[in-house]
């Protein structure tokens, strides 16, 4: 790739492609990216870039993992593609390896493209399962996707755009337990009895066919909102009382991501229903999963399952998902992003000690969160959700941009909130650049704190 190209690349690109979930004059140079290496980006003038958010949270293991690689041109060689309706080796194989990381309960998967298509998988096996129950509890604060379905249940701004024409009568908004902003004014979690879990009870008590609570079990693009430690055993028995699936989205937090291979592990609760995608391949190919109870499952055995995609089980898909359940296991990678999530934590942790800009700092594993306020004492943040829709400047995205001059990629800046997810290949000297990438960076919003 010559540099003298840049220009031309750029100029077709944006010429050419919409920029997601943005105004579009926002995108007028995006980098022109070549290669990868492990945690890190290369452009076209071969400069590294550390991928402080895994691009959207997804390459886990990184760039340039040869056993994927090998796997999917393997794959290619054989078979490229076939519909879901026939049994292949890859397809067995691949679903015995899933199953073997999962919950023996959770046994039956439906394969597809994308989170999004996912989670609409597993609206529509939640809905007919519980039939005539439709309704399903979702959060103000969640992100589900931009499908027809996911987007309805999405909480946070990105909703706005179908509520004119989309019907959303079968969704019933629940608070989060967002400790940092208690819906109910509490200041301390440790006070407030799960206030949001009295609530969602309230709900189901009073609502009526509701069929499903869906959650993503820690809250991500909207700030990596990780619960107290008795939320999901509280939850898990409120859905068994009112008899209704409880669904947990980890697009986002599954596979290594939180130091375990799921982040229910961590409370020792699981759901009816399973989605995940993104880190199943490393986002090396795309794939969707919804992995689905024996016992919801078998409730088809007899009824009429309402779905189907071109590519369910894609064979490169499938190729790429056995070998990196393959790399995970034998490469370290979960117990890594539970070591080196401990220090990323412990170095984000100092940053708020210097900076009155940050409001709070979460997370687990190698899956933090930083807020930004521009008081801390009032909590007021720097930018709303109207600042986003109607394409303000945002102080996250100043922060972002200048990151990028001392080598840190960071995506994932949404709002008031930055996403901190790194390949579960960093080791703590990456860590260390990123930190103080952004710790720099943050005096542009020092400069504007009130107190």
């Amino acid at each position: 790739m010559m540099v003298e190209d840049d220009g031309y690349i750029i100029e077709k690109v944006t010429k050419h492609l919409f920029g997601t979930w943005r105004v579009q004059r926002d995108w007028a140079s995006p980098l022109n990216i070549v290669g990868g290496e492990g945690a890190y980006l290369i452009d076209s003038r071969g400069r590294r870039y550390l991928d402080f958010s895994s691009q959207l949270v997804c390459v886990n293991l990184g760039y340039g993992n040869k056993r994927i690689i090998e796997a999917i041109k393997e794959q290619l060689d054989s078979l490229a593609y076939l519909g879901p309706g026939y049994a292949t080796r890859i397809r067995a194989e691949a679903a015995e390896a899933l199953a073997s990381i999962l919950p023996e309960r959770l046994s039956k998967f439906v394969f597809s493209s994308s989170g999004s298509e996912a989670n609409e998988d597993a609206i529509k096996i939640a809905r007919a399962y519980k039939y005539p129950s439709f309704k399903i509890l979702a959060r103000y604060w969640s992100y589900h996707g931009n499908t027809a379905g996911a987007i309805s249940l999405t909480g946070d701004p990105r909703r706005s755009s179908v509520e004119s024409h989309t019907s959303m009568d079968w969704v019933v908004r629940i608070p989060d337990p967002y400790c940092y902003r208690c819906p109910f004014g509490y200041e301390d979690c440790n006070e407030c009895g799960l206030a949001c879990l009295e609530y969602t009870e309230y709900i189901l008590a009073n609502e009526g066919h509701v069929a499903a609570i869906f959650l993503e079990t820690i809250t991500g693009t909207n700030g990596v909102i990780v619960p107290p430690d008795d939320f999901y055993p509280r939850l898990r028995r409120l859905a068994d009382e009112y008899d209704v699936l409880l669904v947990f989205d980890e697009v986002m937090t599954g596979w290594g991501r939180t130091g375990k291979w799921f982040a229910f592990e961590h409370w020792g609760v699981e759901p009816d229903i399973l989605t995940t995608a993104k880190g199943a391949t490393s986002s090396y190919v795309p794939i969707g999963i919804t992995a689905v109870d024996r016992d919801v499952a078998s409730y088809f055995d007899d009824k009429f399952l309402p779905i189907g995609h071109t590519f369910a089980y894609h064979p490169l898909a499938m190729a790429a998902m056995k070998a990196a359940i393959q790399e995970y296991r034998e490469g370290g990678y979960i117990d890594n992003a539970a070591k080196v999530g401990e220090y990323l934590g412990k170095r984000l942790r100092e940053l708020m000690d210097r900076h009155p800009c940050i409001g709070d700092v979460r997370g687990i594993g190698l899956f933090w969160g930083v807020e930004l306020v521009r008081d801390r004492k009032t909590k007021e943040p720097f930018n709303t959700r109207e600042d986003k829709v109607m394409g303000r400047p945002l102080m996250t995205q100043k922060i972002a941009r200048k990151m990028l001059e001392y080598g840190v990629i960071l995506p994932m800046a949404w709002i008031s909130n930055f996403v901190i997810a790194p390949p579960l290949v960093v080791t703590e000297d990456d860590i260390d650049l990123g930190v103080e990438a952004l710790d720099k960076a943050l005096a542009i919003a020092d400069e504007e704190v009130r107190s």
